[in-house]
Protein backbone atom coordinates (compact mmCIF):
# COMPACT_ATOMS: atom_id res chain seq x y z
CA UNK A 1 0.00 0.00 0.00
CA UNK A 2 1.01 3.65 -0.54
CA UNK A 3 0.32 6.76 1.23
CA UNK A 4 0.84 10.35 1.06
CA UNK A 5 1.44 11.71 4.23
CA UNK A 6 1.44 15.36 5.27
CA UNK A 7 2.67 15.89 8.65
CA UNK A 8 3.25 18.72 10.68
CA UNK A 9 6.84 19.60 11.41
CA UNK A 10 7.86 21.87 13.95
CA UNK A 11 11.06 22.62 15.61
CA UNK A 12 9.56 23.62 19.18
CA UNK A 13 7.07 25.44 20.81
CA UNK A 14 8.49 29.25 20.03
CA UNK A 15 9.42 28.66 16.64
CA UNK A 16 6.04 28.39 13.54
CA UNK A 17 5.59 25.01 12.32
CA UNK A 18 4.34 23.60 8.92
CA UNK A 19 3.12 20.38 6.99
CA UNK A 20 5.22 18.99 5.13
CA UNK A 21 4.57 16.13 2.68
CA UNK A 22 6.19 12.40 2.63
CA UNK A 23 5.30 9.24 0.54
CA UNK A 24 4.64 6.13 2.46
CA UNK A 25 5.73 3.32 0.06
CA UNK A 26 5.17 -0.10 -0.31
CA UNK A 27 3.78 -0.50 3.49
CA UNK A 28 2.07 -3.62 4.63
CA UNK A 29 -1.69 -3.53 5.27
CA UNK A 30 -1.28 -5.09 8.50
CA UNK A 31 1.53 -2.74 9.51
CA UNK A 32 0.63 -0.44 12.59
CA UNK A 33 -0.18 3.16 12.14
CA UNK A 34 3.38 3.62 14.38
CA UNK A 35 4.87 0.93 12.21
CA UNK A 36 4.34 2.85 9.12
CA UNK A 37 5.96 6.09 10.91
CA UNK A 38 8.75 4.37 12.00
CA UNK A 39 9.39 3.19 7.67
CA UNK A 40 8.91 6.89 6.67
CA UNK A 41 11.74 7.32 9.29
CA UNK A 42 14.20 5.15 8.44
CA UNK A 43 13.91 6.46 4.58
CA UNK A 44 14.50 10.20 5.76
CA UNK A 45 17.55 8.69 7.81
CA UNK A 46 19.17 6.98 5.11
CA UNK A 47 18.91 10.05 2.93
CA UNK A 48 20.43 12.17 5.95
CA UNK A 49 16.80 13.75 6.46
CA UNK A 50 15.46 14.73 10.30
CA UNK A 51 13.41 12.32 11.40
CA UNK A 52 9.68 12.61 12.47
CA UNK A 53 9.50 12.58 16.12
CA UNK A 54 6.26 11.15 17.82
CA UNK A 55 5.80 9.83 21.26
CA UNK A 56 4.97 6.49 21.71
CA UNK A 57 5.77 3.51 24.04
CA UNK A 58 4.13 0.38 25.31
CA UNK A 59 2.15 0.49 21.51
CA UNK A 60 0.07 -1.81 23.11
CA UNK A 61 -2.73 0.32 23.75
CA UNK A 62 -2.08 0.80 27.68
CA UNK A 63 0.13 3.88 28.28
CA UNK A 64 -1.17 6.48 26.15
CA UNK A 65 1.58 8.09 24.32
CA UNK A 66 1.18 7.32 20.80
CA UNK A 67 -1.35 10.74 20.97
CA UNK A 68 -1.59 11.54 17.16
CA UNK A 69 -4.55 13.71 15.29
CA UNK A 70 -5.36 11.71 12.26
CA UNK A 71 -7.18 12.96 9.72
CA UNK A 72 -9.11 15.64 12.04
CA UNK A 73 -9.84 13.01 15.04
CA UNK A 74 -7.73 11.99 17.98
CA UNK A 75 -6.19 8.66 17.45
CA UNK A 76 -7.38 8.10 13.98
CA UNK A 77 -10.85 8.29 12.15
CA UNK A 78 -12.01 4.99 13.38
CA UNK A 79 -12.69 4.35 16.87
CA UNK A 80 -13.62 0.86 17.02
CA UNK A 81 -12.09 -2.21 16.65
CA UNK A 82 -12.83 -4.04 12.79
CA UNK A 83 -14.29 -7.23 14.94
CA UNK A 84 -17.72 -7.60 15.79
CA UNK A 85 -17.95 -7.29 19.80
CA UNK A 86 -19.21 -10.35 21.58
CA UNK A 87 -23.11 -10.54 22.45
CA UNK A 88 -23.64 -7.62 24.99
CA UNK A 89 -20.02 -6.46 24.73
CA UNK A 90 -19.63 -2.92 24.15
CA UNK A 91 -17.09 -2.21 21.34
CA UNK A 92 -13.77 -0.74 22.65
CA UNK A 93 -11.76 2.63 21.39
CA UNK A 94 -8.24 2.23 20.55
CA UNK A 95 -5.09 4.39 20.93
CA UNK A 96 -3.00 5.37 18.02
CA UNK A 97 -0.95 2.46 18.11
CA UNK A 98 -3.32 -0.17 17.74
CA UNK A 99 -4.74 1.60 14.03
CA UNK A 100 -3.92 -0.22 11.44
CA UNK A 101 -2.66 0.68 7.97
CA UNK A 102 -5.66 -1.52 6.32
CA UNK A 103 -8.25 0.81 7.63
CA UNK A 104 -6.87 3.28 4.99
CA UNK A 105 -7.49 3.16 0.96
CA UNK A 106 -4.69 2.49 -1.26
CA UNK A 107 -3.32 6.25 -2.20
CA UNK A 108 -4.85 8.04 0.42
CA UNK A 109 -3.85 11.21 1.77
CA UNK A 110 -3.27 10.87 5.54
CA UNK A 111 -2.82 14.58 7.48
CA UNK A 112 -0.96 13.83 10.88
CA UNK A 113 -0.83 16.57 13.87
CA UNK A 114 0.26 17.01 17.02
CA UNK A 115 -3.13 17.10 20.06
CA UNK A 116 -3.88 20.75 20.00
CA UNK A 117 -4.69 23.13 22.94
CA UNK A 118 -2.91 25.81 24.95
CA UNK A 119 -2.16 23.51 28.19
CA UNK A 120 0.09 20.97 25.56
CA UNK A 121 2.65 23.04 24.13
CA UNK A 122 4.56 21.34 21.59
CA UNK A 123 7.91 20.19 22.26
CA UNK A 124 8.75 18.89 18.32
CA UNK A 125 6.98 17.97 15.20
CA UNK A 126 3.94 15.50 16.54
CA UNK A 127 5.03 15.72 20.19
CA UNK A 128 2.96 17.80 22.79
CA UNK A 129 4.20 18.42 26.58
CA UNK A 130 1.19 16.71 28.51
CA UNK A 131 2.84 17.26 32.02
CA UNK A 132 0.15 19.66 33.18
CA UNK A 133 -2.21 16.22 33.69
CA UNK A 134 0.93 15.38 35.95
CA UNK A 135 0.38 18.72 37.71
CA UNK A 136 -3.53 17.79 38.21
CA UNK A 137 -2.95 14.41 39.33
CA UNK A 138 -0.13 15.92 42.33
CA UNK A 139 -3.16 18.17 43.83
CA UNK A 140 -5.31 15.26 44.31
CA UNK A 141 -2.78 14.55 47.62
CA UNK A 142 -3.21 11.05 48.89
CA UNK A 143 -5.63 8.98 50.07
CA UNK A 144 -6.16 8.04 54.14
CA UNK A 145 -5.05 4.22 54.34
CA UNK A 146 -3.03 2.39 57.13
CA UNK A 147 -0.19 0.92 55.93
CA UNK A 148 0.92 -2.70 57.34
CA UNK A 149 -0.16 -6.15 56.88
CA UNK A 150 -2.86 -6.78 54.39
CA UNK A 151 -6.56 -6.55 55.98
CA UNK A 152 -8.99 -9.55 55.35
CA UNK A 153 -10.87 -9.71 52.15
CA UNK A 154 -14.10 -8.70 53.96
CA UNK A 155 -12.86 -6.32 56.08
CA UNK A 156 -13.50 -3.18 53.65
CA UNK A 157 -17.20 -4.46 52.03
CA UNK A 158 -17.15 -2.65 48.68
CA UNK A 159 -20.10 -3.08 46.65
CA UNK A 160 -19.85 -4.59 42.83
CA UNK A 161 -21.69 -1.84 41.21
CA UNK A 162 -19.63 0.95 43.19
CA UNK A 163 -16.28 -1.08 42.49
CA UNK A 164 -16.99 -1.38 38.52
CA UNK A 165 -17.84 2.03 38.01
CA UNK A 166 -14.23 3.11 39.53
CA UNK A 167 -12.05 0.53 37.78
CA UNK A 168 -14.40 1.84 34.93
CA UNK A 169 -12.92 5.51 36.14
CA UNK A 170 -9.35 4.09 36.47
CA UNK A 171 -9.31 2.81 32.98
CA UNK A 172 -8.08 6.86 31.78
CA UNK A 173 -4.63 6.36 30.48
CA UNK A 174 -4.35 10.33 30.28
CA UNK A 175 -3.45 10.01 26.38
CA UNK A 176 -5.50 13.14 26.05
CA UNK A 177 -7.76 12.70 23.49
CA UNK A 178 -10.62 14.46 25.30
CA UNK A 179 -8.72 17.24 25.02
CA UNK A 180 -7.62 17.23 21.60
CA UNK A 181 -11.58 16.30 20.85
CA UNK A 182 -13.03 19.51 22.67
CA UNK A 183 -13.69 22.95 20.55
CA UNK A 184 -12.48 24.92 24.10
CA UNK A 185 -9.91 22.06 25.08
CA UNK A 186 -11.39 20.58 27.89
CA UNK A 187 -9.71 18.17 30.59
CA UNK A 188 -12.60 17.46 32.37
CA UNK A 189 -13.34 14.00 31.31
CA UNK A 190 -9.87 13.16 32.43
CA UNK A 191 -10.16 15.37 35.75
CA UNK A 192 -13.23 13.42 36.34
CA UNK A 193 -12.04 10.11 35.74
CA UNK A 194 -9.29 10.29 38.33
CA UNK A 195 -11.56 12.47 41.29
CA UNK A 196 -14.13 9.47 40.33
CA UNK A 197 -11.47 6.12 40.92
CA UNK A 198 -11.58 7.27 44.60
CA UNK A 199 -14.26 9.32 45.35
CA UNK A 200 -16.74 5.75 44.55
CA UNK A 201 -14.53 3.90 46.73
CA UNK A 202 -14.74 3.99 50.91
CA UNK A 203 -11.11 4.86 50.75
CA UNK A 204 -10.98 7.73 49.58
CA UNK A 205 -13.77 9.48 51.69
CA UNK A 206 -11.72 11.31 53.81
CA UNK A 207 -10.45 13.45 51.07
CA UNK A 208 -13.01 13.41 48.40
CA UNK A 209 -14.17 17.30 48.59
CA UNK A 210 -10.52 18.49 49.33
CA UNK A 211 -9.41 16.40 46.76
CA UNK A 212 -11.97 17.34 44.09
CA UNK A 213 -11.49 21.41 44.54
CA UNK A 214 -7.78 20.71 44.77
CA UNK A 215 -7.76 19.39 41.03
CA UNK A 216 -10.59 21.01 39.55
CA UNK A 217 -8.25 24.73 40.65
CA UNK A 218 -5.48 23.10 39.30
CA UNK A 219 -7.13 22.20 35.88
CA UNK A 220 -8.51 25.92 35.53
CA UNK A 221 -4.49 26.86 36.40
CA UNK A 222 -3.05 25.24 33.89
CA UNK A 223 -5.24 26.74 31.20
CA UNK A 224 -7.64 24.21 29.80
CA UNK A 225 -11.56 25.42 28.73
CA UNK A 226 -14.82 24.51 30.04
CA UNK A 227 -17.09 21.47 29.10
CA UNK A 228 -19.65 22.19 26.46
CA UNK A 229 -21.27 18.92 27.30
CA UNK A 230 -21.24 17.78 23.81
CA UNK A 231 -19.64 14.26 24.22
CA UNK A 232 -16.56 14.64 21.90
CA UNK A 233 -14.62 13.50 24.59
CA UNK A 234 -16.57 10.06 25.54
CA UNK A 235 -16.44 9.61 21.60
CA UNK A 236 -13.06 9.85 21.06
CA UNK A 237 -11.79 8.98 24.23
CA UNK A 238 -9.59 4.97 23.38
CA UNK A 239 -10.82 3.82 26.76
CA UNK A 240 -14.84 5.47 26.41
CA UNK A 241 -14.57 7.22 29.97
CA UNK A 242 -18.50 8.04 30.88
CA UNK A 243 -19.73 11.57 30.97
CA UNK A 244 -20.88 10.60 33.91
CA UNK A 245 -18.01 11.32 35.88
CA UNK A 246 -18.12 14.82 34.86
CA UNK A 247 -21.45 14.91 36.41
CA UNK A 248 -20.68 13.37 39.74
CA UNK A 249 -16.86 15.59 39.67
CA UNK A 250 -19.23 18.56 39.12
CA UNK A 251 -21.45 17.61 42.07
CA UNK A 252 -18.50 17.16 44.58
CA UNK A 253 -17.17 20.50 43.58
CA UNK A 254 -20.47 22.26 44.25
CA UNK A 255 -20.84 20.53 47.46
CA UNK A 256 -17.37 21.09 48.67
CA UNK A 257 -18.11 24.88 47.84
CA UNK A 258 -21.34 25.10 49.39
CA UNK A 259 -19.94 22.89 52.45
CA UNK A 260 -16.41 25.49 52.91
Amino acid sequence: MNFTLKVWRQKNASTPGKFVTYEAKNISADASFLEMLDIVNNELDSKGEEAIMFDHDCREGICGMCSLHINGLPHGPKLQHQEDPAPGEKPRGRTTCQLYMREFKDGDTIVVEPFRAKAFPIIRDLVVDRSAFDRIMNKGGYISVNTGTAQDANCLPIGKKEADLSMDAAECIACGACVASCKNASAMLFVSAKVSQFALLPQGQPERYKRVVAMVDQMDKEGFGNCTNEGECEANCPKQISLANIARMNRDYIWAKVMS
